[in-house]
């Protein structure tokens, strides 16, 4: 009767695809748009794991992505970027990369196997101590403090009986 019991209800796989066709998409998405889109998969990160950390990274890389843009778009180069536009390009490109390396650590790590909780409905027993010439071991000793009163006399009559019942058993076996 006694048993490991059913084994545990894997999750649903979430909607929209598995996490791995996921993290794909909003990776190329933000590495294809130069890190415009570096928000996006912050976003999905936020959303999944409702964490108030990854709210704050995703307002924080929000505000570097707008401060490169201002950067860029206040650039008076014609032909290529000068101090503010090459500025602004460094924030959006730094921003993609520890946003892209922050979004997989965080995902992967929120779908990973090793957090699901553990199968815990049966517990095995204890293992039992070792015996001794077929018998099980004895108890520890009990340590009595100096205040304890001494022991009744029944615990000495059934200490009695049982070391009588021992010998009787191990004449019974071809023992002494």
């Amino acid at each position: 009767m006694s048993g490991h019991g059913y084994a545990p209800q894997q999750p649903p796989p979430p909607a929209g695809g598995s996490p791995v066709t996921l993290r794909v998409m909003f990776v190329v998405l933000a590495v294809v748009t130069c890190g415009l889109l570096a928000w996006a998969p912050l976003l999905r990160l936020a959303i999944v794991t409702r964490k108030a950390y990854d709210w704050v990274v995703l307002a924080v890389v929000t505000a570097l992505d707008v401060t490169g843009l201002v950067l860029i778009g206040v650039d008076p180069g014609e032909e290529e970027f000068q101090g503010p536009g090459n500025a602004g390009m460094i924030v959006l490109l730094c921003t993609l990369m520890a946003a892209v390396a922050y979004y997989l650590f965080a995902d992967i790590r929120h779908f990973s196997p090793l957090r699901q909780p553990a199968f815990t409905t049966y517990a095995p027993p204890p293992p039992a101590p070792p015996a001794h010439y077929g018998y099980p071991a004895a108890p520890p000793p009990v340590q009595e403090t100096p205040a304890a009163p001494p022991a009744p006399v029944r615990i000495h009559q059934v200490r009695a009986e049982l070391d009588e019942l021992s010998d009787y058993l191990r004449k019974q076996q071809g023992g002494n």
